[in-house]
């Protein structure tokens, strides 16, 4: 049994022992390597019989394996972007079709690759139309933020009038809440009011985000840390912090709703297993009132006293460039939505956005997943992105620009030979994220219809490709995930 977030895993790991008692195991990267051993040897020797886990689960050694389940197969966390690359659904599929067994992808809101599947008759579509128990879905409300006059720069409020209004009726009637802002740290832009510099990673083409509890910037990419600059290092002037991120989140609501148990779940708060476990036990105990996150919050969390779910900004997703972030954002905005009314009480969601017109946005308020996927089909299909082709992303990096250039040119030329008519061939141009971990990264992006095409360039490309001079490296991704 795969699932895509580490935090997902105590609570069904729960849920799996009160059924099936010791047959359980459990797998994923922040164990000790003492305690995957032992659940690996278990497995071995049949002691246990389930593997539950995150993506690396998917090479559980079970024996005699006899099904294959995916929970939220949509999920991007099941693709493995560094060093050995896989995707841990596809490969669930394959070793479930080697098996001879069955293999569930379970999502309530299958990626448009699952559905292309259906469509041609590979999977077969099974429709749970309803929740457990009958339960209704929650109303959905959305809130124009432009409607709202923006204030001084300094005293920007994440929580509109309606959702500070919920949230106080909430508390009132002793309910819970879950508040999603997928960004964390407390303000993601540093600048100067007078020259405009950007307190910005040297290592990394982003900006630093500042972090209150440390007092530090920090990059959430290549993890460096320094203390928070008080002023412009060019012209000596006071720093000015702007935007939101979890951190600040938390602290308008300490501001808003004193009396409110406030908790805060994102990669900075759940720095362990223990800790994780812990957060989201208290909030499981109704020891927190409402609980602040990230992305971790919206995924397949049943806790019955949350009534009220709030979704702080929901464009941040929507300007990525990314082919999928319109898919991401829908997902993302649907999951988050079913935390709410899961117990008695009916649930309520608000929905806070710049552009309360965009597609992920309408049809999440309308929890509508078929319509969504429907026209984000054919906008795909227009533009020849997947699922309607494959696509097999190259990238080139190296520590020299100049150098980095000359060899993403070279394996461009190199590509269009080697395609032909066979497939088509976009780049070389610099990767959305120019430079990264001190490396400087071009993007060359292959169409093809089969991916056995894409296999024979890619194996080709690699025998000819120029990547031994000036520590230049070919990086080869069938069927990417980011683009970034």
């Amino acid at each position: 049994v795969l699932v895509p977030e580490i935090a997902l895993t105590p609570q069904l790991a729960a849920r799996f022992r009160a059924r099936f008692g010791d047959q359980v195991a459990v797998l994923h990267s922040a164990m000790g390597e003492k305690e995957r051993v032992r659940e690996h040897r278990r497995l071995l020797d049949g002691e246990a019989s389930i593997a539950l886990g995150a993506r690396s689960a998917v090479f559980a050694p079970v024996r005699k394996l006899g099904i294959v389940v995916v929970d939220e197969e949509h999920d991007a966390s099941f693709k493995q972007e560094e060093k050995f690359r896989y995707h841990a659904r596809d490969l669930a599929v394959v070793r479930a079709e080697r098996a001879g067994i069955p293999c569930i992808l379970g999502s309530a809101t299958p990626s448009l690759e699952s559905l292309e599947n259906v469509r041609r008759g590979k999977y077969r579509r099974l429709v749970l139309s309803r929740r457990a128990d009958g339960r209704a879905l929650p109303e959905v409300e959305i809130v124009d933020l432009r409607a709202h006059a923006p204030p001084a720069e300094d005293e920007v409020e994440p929580l509109s009038p309606r959702l500070l209004e919920a949230l106080r009726e909430t508390l009132q009637k002793k309910e819970q809440a879950l508040l999603l802002l997928n960004r964390r740290g407390h303000s993601p832009i540093v600048l100067c009011p007078t020259c405009g510099e950007r307190a910005s990673c040297p290592n990394c083409d982003v900006g630093l985000t500042y972090h209150r509890s440390t007092e530090s910037l920090r990059c959430h990419y290549c993890d460096l840390r320094t203390p928070r600059w008080k002023e412009c290092p060019s012209c000596r002037t006071e720093l000015l912090v702007l935007g939101m991120g979890t951190e600040r989140l938390e602290q308008s609501l300490a501001r808003h709703l004193p009396e409110a148990r406030i908790a805060r779940l994102d990669r900075d708060t759940a720095v362990s297993a223990k800790k994780l476990r812990s957060i989201l036990g208290a909030f499981a105990r109704r020891e927190t009132d409402v609980l602040v996150g990230t992305q971790m919050v919206a995924k397949g969390h049943d806790f019955p006293g949350v009534t009220l779910v709030g979704v702080v900004l929901a464009d941040i997703g929507l300007g990525l460039p990314d082919f999928r972030a319109g898919e991401r954002t829908f997902q993302l905005l649907t999951q988050v939505a079913g935390r709410a009314g899961r117990g008695d009480a009916p649930g309520r969601v608000i929905v806070q956005t710049f552009h309360p017109e965009a597609d992920p946005i309408v049809f999440a308020s309308r929890h509508d997943p078929l319509g969504f996927a429907e026209r984000e089909a054919a906008r795909r299909r227009a533009l020849g992105y997947p699922p309607f082709r494959r696509m097999l992303a190259v990238r080139v990096e190296g520590p020299s620009p100049a150098a980095t250039q000359t060899a993403a040119s070279t394996v461009g030329t190199i590509l269009r030979r080697l395609a032909g008519s066979r497939a088509q061939v976009l780049g070389p141009a610099p990767a959305p994220i120019a430079r990264l971990r001190g490396k400087t990264r071009f993007q060359i992006l292959v169409f093809a219809a089969r991916p056995s095409t894409l296999r024979a360039i890619g194996n080709a490309l690699l025998a000819e490709a120029p990547t031994s001079r000036g520590g230049v490296r070919l990086v080869l991704d069938v069927d990417p995930v980011s683009m970034l």
